[in-house]
């Protein structure tokens, strides 16, 4: 089963301004000229970094006989990472390339040599050394091919404005193309330089995809070399997920505590004394008593199906037993809208992402039943490689965001925290489509 998203024949409103094709305005455009300053740039601030990191790590390298030699590798790297911070900010400025920040320096204690061993050992560090080493070559043969075909594009295509130069201040008739002792060739007569000035447009218009390939690479290497690395991001990202279960468990636990409290437990201490009133009056008045009691056992079977809506809201027994097909079909039997279930699963996943996708689709069907004012709902669940794929549609009134802090958000933050996805699609006026993909961990 495939899933489209989009708007398809949507045109943003930036679109429609532009009547040029992007090929023709490019050289014009700011962001061209923003990569080609950061191509200019980036010569200069590499021989710098280039020249300081070898000369510290070859004065370091000859200076580990002697103890000296640690601090100035020391002093090398952190000076790579302050210049790795530096290229970060000119990065976003100029190529508009957010990178993280990486992980900083871990100290079990404060102190010099704390600093030095935690400089020495941090990824980090060498991953910004080696990019000051990277930098220099790359950003010459940058430097070099960008500077020829931008003075070269813009030269031959304004040709036409500044050949009179020639036979006024050089005594030949125009730019030279050949030359020898007996034959020279001048691009003098007006097809000729019509002809240079439509080659330097060709230089010009190819000059700016040209810079941003190279400027491609340049963000690669940012973001490879002097980003967090993918070990540090996952360690991160782990972190922050096990924070969302922490909160979603301690949330589940007050939930749970104010459902005993303000509903069975509740149910329970005024049927223990509606009982001991019926005990007091059992021997005055009989059919007083028995109709207390009576209003007991009323009460008692009300108890029990809270409980019972306690214990299922917790883990419903029917989806340990039967699994996501009956357990599916029974929360959308009591979805206030008739609900089409289908679930195609060629086994049953991990019993934890089997739970998640239950609450999941419960979740999304209380919401259709509060808020979607829709006439019918479907649920499809299924396997597509490892990922256990669950669509919940509805021809309600549309309009959910998951971005405005609702019940959506938070059911994305509990299916980030076991790399799930939830993907929301409800346009104003219906209908909605949610996506959610969870790992099947069978």
């Amino acid at each position: 089963m495939a899933t489209e998203y989009g708007r398809q024949g949507y045109v943003s409103p930036g679109e429609r301004r532009h009547r040029l094709p992007a090929a023709l305005r490019a050289p014009f455009e700011a962001r061209s000229w923003r990569e080609f300053g950061y191509v200019l740039l980036s010569l200069p601030i590499a021989v710098v970094l280039f020249s300081w990191t070898v000369t510290m790590v070859a004065l370091g390298a000859g200076l580990l006989v002697t103890f000296l030699g640690i601090p100035v590798l020391a002093a090398a790297l952190a000076s790579c990472r302050g210049f790795g911070a530096l290229e970060r900010t000119r990065a976003r400025a100029l190529l508009r390339l957010e990178v993280a920040d990486p992980e900083p320096l871990r100290m079990r204690r404060p102190g010099g040599f704390a600093w030095m061993g935690a400089v020495l050992k941090s990824g980090t560090s060498w991953r910004h050394l080696l990019y000051a080493l990277l930098q220099f070559p790359w950003s010459l043969f940058s430097f070099v091919v960008a500077v020829n075909f931008w003075a070269y594009g813009w030269a031959l295509l304004t040709y036409p404005l500044w050949f009179w130069v020639f036979p006024m201040y050089a005594g030949q008739g125009g730019l030279q193309l050949y030359g020898d002792e007996h034959h020279r060739v001048y691009l003098d007569n007006p097809f000729e330089i019509t002809v240079t000035a439509l080659v330097g447009l060709l230089f010009t218009l190819a000059t700016p995809w040209i810079v941003r390939g190279l400027t491609t690479v340049d963000g690669l290497l940012v973001r490879g070399l002097l980003g967090p690395s993918r070990l540090s991001a996952r360690v991160v990202e782990l972190e922050s997920d096990r924070g969302v279960v922490v909160d979603t468990a301690a949330a589940d636990l007050r939930r749970i505590e104010r459902d005993l409290h303000d509903g069975a437990q509740a149910r329970l201490v005024s049927l223990a004394m509606d009982l001991g009133l019926a005990k007091e009056k059992l021997r005055e008045d009989p059919q007083a008593a028995a109709r207390m009691v009576d209003e007991a056992h009323g009460e008692v079977k009300t108890a029990l199906q809270e409980l019972r809506d306690l214990a299922r809201g917790i883990h419903p027994a029917v989806l340990t037993d039967r699994g996501l097909d009956a357990a599916l079909s029974s929360v959308a039997s009591r979805c206030t809208v008739p609900v089409r279930v289908e679930v195609d699963l060629p086994a049953r996943p991990a019993a934890a992402i089997e739970g998640i996708a239950y609450f999941t689709v419960s979740e999304l069907l209380q919401n259709i039943s509060k808020h979607s004012r829709a006439r019918s709902a479907s649920v499809d669940v299924w396997q597509a490689e490892d990922r256990l794929m669950l669509q919940v549609m509805d021809d309600g009134v549309g309009g959910a965001d998951a971005s405005r802090g609702s019940g959506l958000a938070g059911l994305a933050g509990r299916l980030d925290a076991v790399d799930g996805v939830l993907v929301v699609d409800s346009p104003a006026g219906g209908p909605t489509r949610v996506i959610a993909e969870l790992p099947w961990r069978s």
